[in-house]
């Protein structure tokens, strides 16, 4: 579990490690990666912005990318203990009526596990030998030089400085620390002007169970854990400015036809008391790495949540960081970052794209568009909507020898 620690602690215990490494953000992908570092030995400090990293969060549907890191950290059986499998997909039309059925599980088993596991189960399980981080402290200043980058932060006890022979920066798709990184001041990013709420169920008796309705101006989604089913409704933002319980009455009043599991949607939204409004848009960032900066997970590529990729490609990207870095002393601090980036973001794009393609499908507003796509989902599986993300699986991401990289 996360353990808050003064952050003079944490900087006091990183001095005598070979690499002095700072981690900002306690989200997937910075714990994963802090928690992939303290086990070869090292004491990165951790910070993160948050009052508090208890919050439950939201759904994710994790990908067999991330099965390296659990192996790595030996925690892959309570991630199966804590998480659901997802065997069936179910994709309903804009009336409500089921268009197809597909065994998810058994398409994807032959790489791993495909599991659905809440935000806050899967920190928990990452989190489970102890993880010291500092909370309500942020990044003020980052001076990157030739020997180490010298930090500055702002913190409940005051101002802290402190340096650092690298920076891991995953705070997240609207990251503050990104700006003191070249290239990261000014991101590419996709604004799909669409929006929902997540919301909590309890279990339907379908625990393997992933059902999506993709409308004319409206989706909803919906996505088994352990014990509850997570929940996503949304829209144009125009439209869902109305607010849950008004968009839910558009919603009905267009169904010819429902299952139980939509039902139960429905209402939980409805009855919702103040529900997690998510405006979805994506970012991308180049280049993720300089010096002795490296930008990971949301920061460097922040996902749409339509191919339910962005956290397992967050945990296998810092996999492939931490083990590029075994080894390194600081002096190749640099070459070590350029090959990650060089190996890593090129899958993480690929995965990026495939999110947008499927947005695409997803997001529609007119009615002979989404009638026409009924009828090609009818007669295409999920296989091929999901063809470039089980061509990652198919070729696993491969450590980069940093004996071919060029200074």
């Amino acid at each position: 579990m996360f353990s808050l620690t003064p952050l003079q602690a944490q900087i006091d215990a990183a001095a005598g490690d070979p690499l002095r490494v700072l981690v900002v953000g306690a989200g997937i992908a910075g714990t994963t990666a802090a928690q992939l570092l303290r086990v070869r030995g090292l004491h990165p400090v951790v910070i993160d912005r948050a009052t508090d990293l208890t919050e439950t969060g939201y759904m994710l549907a994790l990908m067999p990318m991330a099965d390296a890191a659990l192996d790595d950290l030996g925690v892959h059986d309570a991630y199966r203990e804590a998480s659901t499998h997802i065997e069936r997909y179910r994709l309903l039309d804009r009336h409500g009526s089921t268009v197809r059925e597909d065994a998810l599980g058994d398409l994807l088993s032959v790489y791993g596990d495909y599991r659905g596991i809440s935000r806050g189960a899967l920190l928990d399980v990452l989190t489970a030998s102890g993880a010291p981080v500092s909370t309500e402290t942020t990044v003020t200043s980052l001076t990157e030089g030739d020997d180490s980058v010298h930090v500055r932060f702002d913190g409940p006890s005051g101002h802290t400085e402190a340096s650092f022979d690298l920076v891991i920066v995953a705070d997240g798709i609207h990251s503050r620390t990104r700006r003191f990184v070249p290239g990261g001041q000014n991101p590419s990013e996709t604004i799909t002007d669409w929006g929902g709420w997540v919301v909590w169920a309890p279990d339907d008796g379908d625990s393997d169970l992933g059902e999506e309705l993709w409308g004319d101006g409206f989706f909803v989604g919906s996505y088994p854990v352990k014990g509850a089913v997570g929940a996503f409704i949304g829209g144009p933002t125009a439209q869902t400015d109305a607010g849950p319980a008004a968009f839910v009455d558009s919603i009905r009043s267009r169904l010819n036809d429902s299952t139980p599991r939509l039902r139960h949607i429905l209402d939980a939204v409805a009855e919702a008391d103040d529900p997690f409004y998510w405006v979805l848009d994506d970012v991308r960032t180049r280049p993720w790495a300089t010096g002795r900066t490296v930008l990971l997970g949301d920061a460097a590529a922040g996902f749409l949540p339509t191919a339910g990729i962005g956290a397992g490609m967050a945990m296998e990207s810092a996999w492939v960081l931490c083990r590029t870095l075994e080894g390194i002393d600081s002096g190749n601090i640099h070459r070590a970052l350029h090959a990650f980036e060089a190996a890593q973001r090129p899958r993480v794009e690929s995965a990026q794209s495939n999110s947008r393609q499927l947005a695409s499908l997803m997001f529609r507003l007119s009615t002979t568009l989404a009638f026409v796509r009924t009828l090609v989902m009818r007669f295409t599986s999920i296989k091929i909507a999901l063809g470039p993300i089980i061509r990652l699986l198919q070729k696993p991401t491969a450590v980069p020898e940093l004996a071919e990289t060029v200074d």
